[in-house]
């Protein structure tokens, strides 16, 4: 299939597919909203007074949940290279967590907090090339599960975005090897045809 033809079945699918429809008619900014809703309202990972990361956080879709279950109560950083239009409730800073610079902006924005949730819905920019995609989405997942453990508190959790395929089982263990429960998520809102699923880690085996 040509490239302007997948473009056009994508387009289709994307604007007629349940979830965008309602993540519009609910004020969403992304579908992806009702990913972390459905694993929320299973895992009850959002609370009031929580201190709460969101790796690269664009559209916006996460932190708008977050504002909303924690009720204003709590702190919510996010961060991703594109600039976003405010949240109410939320810190939204544009950089790259990957680099030290962004990693500094996150810090000092935490000013010494332990954060209680990590959340990552991120994926690098995706050029077709199975083989290099799979290795970008591993690269940028092991740098938010150094990120979780340096900065979550002993209770804390982590849930991340990845790829099933190559590379999937050996982030698995590496997560294992950092929580004391690591749980896989499917929600309900993922695309039918796409390989993603989400990773759950809880309580770290030791403070980083």
């Amino acid at each position: 299939m040509k490239r302007q033809a997948k473009t056009r079945e994508w387009h289709h699918r994307h604007v007629n597919d349940f979830y965008v429809q309602q993540a519009t008619a609910q004020g969403w900014r992304s579908r992806a909203a009702f990913k972390l809703m459905e694993i929320d309202d299973r895992d009850r990972l959002l609370k009031p007074g929580h201190v709460v990361v969101d790796l690269g956080c664009a559209p916006g879709g996460w932190c708008q949940v977050a504002a909303q279950r924690m009720k204003g109560q709590g702190v919510i950083i996010g961060i991703d290279l594109l600039e976003m239009t405010g949240i109410n409730g939320v810190q939204l800073i544009q950089g790259d967590f990957s680099e030290e610079s962004g990693l500094a902006q996150v810090d000092a924005a935490l000013a010494g907090r332990r954060v209680n949730l990590v959340l990552s819905d991120m994926s690098p920019n995706i050029t077709g090339v199975i083989v290099s995609d799979q290795a970008r989405v591993y690269a940028l997942a092991e740098l938010a599960l150094d990120f979780a453990a340096k900065y979550l508190t002993p209770d804390g959790a982590f849930l991340i975005k990845v790829f099933q395929g190559a590379g999937f089982e050996e982030y698995v263990k590496a997560m294992r090897g950092v929580f004391k429960s690591v749980a896989t998520r499917n929600p309900d809102a993922s695309r039918d045809r796409s390989r993603e699923c989400y990773l759950l880690g809880r309580g770290l085996k030791q403070v980083g």
